[in-house]
């Protein structure tokens, strides 16, 4: 997909950033590819250069932080810079005026995106959408990797078949399957993490409950006590904190 950051017939000097991540656990490096153009979907764009940001520490896909910069100086010269806001590094790319598109072909490409508006977006929706799924697939598999052994049997095998229908609508690149396969996974996801935070809710009231009953019991052996020495009636009890983890 084709993000924009600069719109045509922008006054210059210019400047834009937009921040961007990683698409998969422990990417080392980020290409950033640098076009002009109007339809939605890269490849219908002209490339105007390409480079990349390496060094990237190994961390989840979607934790590492790209600034990526656009800044147009008044003589048309582009200057791009991708920066890791997590480590300072950063890479560039200089593009001069000459290497963009003339008049005449920018007005060539406005025409071809409005001929082609309606394909393009049908495109960019399915590419967004199989996006989307691809990421929920990905966060549903690691929480259910660090609590599945809380759910019930039911509650594992209603998002185990989700997983399992997602994967298939990725492999089928159908667009209506993805929708459907989204919104199922979606629910299930959802029914997940309503089953963790309830049994935590649930952990905590019984901790609280506990912790409450002894401190009651305490008191009572205190103050029902009647003709004996304050040392005959005190309790020694060992109390255990507990934390939720």
């Amino acid at each position: 997909v084709f993000t924009k950051l600069i719109d045509k017939n922008t006054t210059i000097p210019t400047r834009k950033s937009q921040v961007f991540s990683t698409a998969a656990d422990n990417q080392p490096a980020v290409s950033i590819h640098v076009l002009q153009g109007e339809r939605e979907m890269a490849g219908d764009n002209k490339t105007l250069g390409r480079f990349e940001l390496v060094g990237i520490p190994p961390a989840p896909c979607g934790i590492p932080q790209i600034e990526v910069t656009f800044d147009i100086d008044g003589n048309g010269i582009v200057h791009v810079s991708a920066k890791d806001l997590g480590t300072g590094k950063e890479q560039s790319i200089q593009i001069t005026a000459s290497s963009g598109l003339s008049e005449d072909e920018i007005e060539r490409m406005v025409k071809d995106a409005e001929l082609h508006a309606e394909e393009d977006k049908v495109r960019k929706e399915k590419v967004e959408a199989r996006n989307n799924l691809d990421s929920l697939v990905y966060s549903t598999e690691k929480q259910i990797s660090e609590i599945g052994e809380k759910l019930a049997v039911d509650e594992r095998g209603a998002v185990d078949t989700a997983l399992e229908e997602a994967k298939k609508a990725l492999e089928a690149d159908d667009l209506d399957s993805i929708k459907t396969a989204m919104e199922k996974l979606t629910e299930a996801a959802h029914k997940v993490s309503e089953t963790v935070y309830r049994k935590a809710a649930e952990e905590q009231q019984a901790s609280s409950d506990s912790g409450s009953g002894s401190g009651a019991g305490g008191n009572g052996a205190s103050g029902g006590a009647s003709g004996k020495s304050d040392d005959d009636d005190v309790v020694d009890a060992d109390f255990e904190e507990v934390r939720d983890s």
